[in-house]
């Protein structure tokens, strides 16, 4: 994507750098990025928007499927999640790609992860989809869902059945202990994974 630095972007929109500047500090209008320096630099997608150009870009906008497991374990599950999402993107007529993570929904530096965000800042996404909500991220759904918003990308999610409390606050926990056991080491990593055990036995007693 093409960036315009302040001067540059001024120009082409009429106005001038102190406008832009005005407005920034009110919020109304800001900047794609700034540089560590203080450089304001404005994209091409905003210049087509303020100009109301139905720029190439929006054409060629992807939809992507994105799926997710928390371990390698789960492959065959990944591999279902999969072909879930692709007969549903299928019988919707969508053009997509697919893109999967193996790896906790609360770590935040997966490589599918990374992939889809930078695809979603580059404005080369119009639509995210999922199979479940979760999916995408345990925690911090909202952050993403409103850096879509920004980008005029959205997120579908094919399944909406929603878990009691119980099984969410069990599989929160799950998560969290799971992510920092697997910084522990000795005594302190097998109480980790003891713990871990004793929450799965328990959900699955209550629901038998």
């Amino acid at each position: 994507m093409k960036y315009y630095s302040i001067e540059e972007f001024s120009n082409l929109i009429g106005k001038t750098p102190q406008t832009l500047r005005d407005w920034h500090k009110k919020g109304s209008f800001v900047p794609h990025h700034i540089t560590e320096g203080g450089t304001r630099y404005y994209s091409q997608e905003q210049l087509n928007h303020f100009l109301g150009i139905k720029g190439i870009e929006s054409k060629n906008k992807k939809v992507v499927g994105y799926c997710r497991v928390s371990s390698n374990k789960q492959k065959d599950d990944l591999e279902r999640q999969v072909e879930n999402v692709k007969t549903y993107m299928i019988a919707k007529g969508y053009s997509f790609e697919i893109i999967t993570d193996i790896g906790s929904g609360i770590n935040y530096n997966k490589k599918g992860l990374n992939q889809l965000i930078d695809m979603i800042t580059d404005s080369e996404v119009e639509k995210v989809v999922i199979l479940y909500k979760d999916r995408l991220l345990r925690f911090g759904f909202e952050l993403v869902e409103n850096l879509c918003n920004k980008y005029e990308t959205t997120i579908e999610i094919i399944d909406h059945t929603e878990k009691t409390e119980e099984q969410e606050l069990v599989e929160d926990l799950v998560q969290i202990v799971n992510v920092f056991s697997a910084r522990l080491q000795g005594k302190r990593a097998n109480k980790a994974k003891k713990m871990i055990r004793e929450l799965l036995e328990s959900d699955s007693g209550e629901e038998s």
